[in-house]
């Protein structure tokens, strides 16, 4: 996937949330290219434009990831959810998305694919 779909522009911070050795590194490397800097991860305090959510299915309680990626999500930012493509380890169906994004305040707008092997799924906070 062209990393620009993913809507990031120049100058925005993305955090990156959920890291571990199976993630696509050349999506992260095309998204640190367009923002024009490094993603931050969970320990920054920074607010933060987007957030970046590799998840799997056995990585625990998805909606307390979501509630956590809000914390420093700045109001009109998006939370994309990079998830296993189908029957790759660690794939999480799309229902199970659909499901927890309401109970933690935000709405599915955009599935697509991200890469050979992750899938995207953004979330939008609602609007006040």
């Amino acid at each position: 996937m062209d990393a620009a779909r993913l809507g990031f522009s120049p100058d925005t911070v993305i955090q990156e949330l959920g890291w571990d050795e199976d993630v696509d590194n050349e999506l992260r490397s095309a998204i640190e290219e367009i923002v024009g800097h490094a993603l931050v991860d969970g320990e920054s305090d920074e607010v933060v434009d987007g957030v970046i959510l590799w998840w799997r299915d056995d990585d625990g309680d998805l909606v307390d990831a979501l509630f956590d990626a809000l914390s420093d999500l700045a109001e009109g930012g998006s939370i994309w959810v990079l998830t296993p493509k189908v029957g790759r380890p660690g794939y999480v169906t799309g229902a199970d998305i659909a499901e927890a994004a309401p109970v933690a305040g935000l709405s599915t707008t955009t599935t697509s694919s991200a890469s050979a092997e992750w899938a995207a799924t953004k979330l939008s906070t609602h609007k006040r």
